[in-house]
């Protein structure tokens, strides 16, 4: 998702689904800094509301615990960040598909009826 339109879209599920207000200009960067900053906020004070969010962001957790250990030095809320970028954008991706009535990538049609 690289456009603005596209970053919007992004932005607009976010802030619906974290109740959050940011604008929808944001560039990806600063995007990526104040998802870490509200990230780290929990780290600090509410962790076990981070894992259900990251739980119902349906964030893969080995996935995470893997980049958590591999950058030791970076950022863990900008990492978090990332991944909840990512795992929005294929959100987003596979709603367009089934809006256009394709089958995402991985659920070619078999003849099946499709639900």
């Amino acid at each position: 998702m690289d456009n603005q339109t596209d970053r919007g879209e992004l932005i607009r599920d976010l802030n619906k689904s974290w109740e959050l207000d940011m604008a929808e200009g944001l560039s990806a960067d600063e995007l990526e800094t104040v998802l870490a900053g509200k990230l780290n906020a929990l780290i600090q004070s509410d962790f076990s509301a981070l894992v259900r969010l990251l739980y119902r962001i349906d964030i893969n957790e080995s996935r995470l615990r893997k980049l958590l250990a591999e950058n030791e030095r970076e950022d863990a809320g900008k990492i978090i960040a990332r991944l909840i970028v990512e795992r929005q954008v294929q959100k987003i991706l596979t709603r367009r598909q089934y809006k256009a009535g394709e089958a995402p990538p991985g659920e070619a049609d078999k003849g099946e009826e499709r639900w």
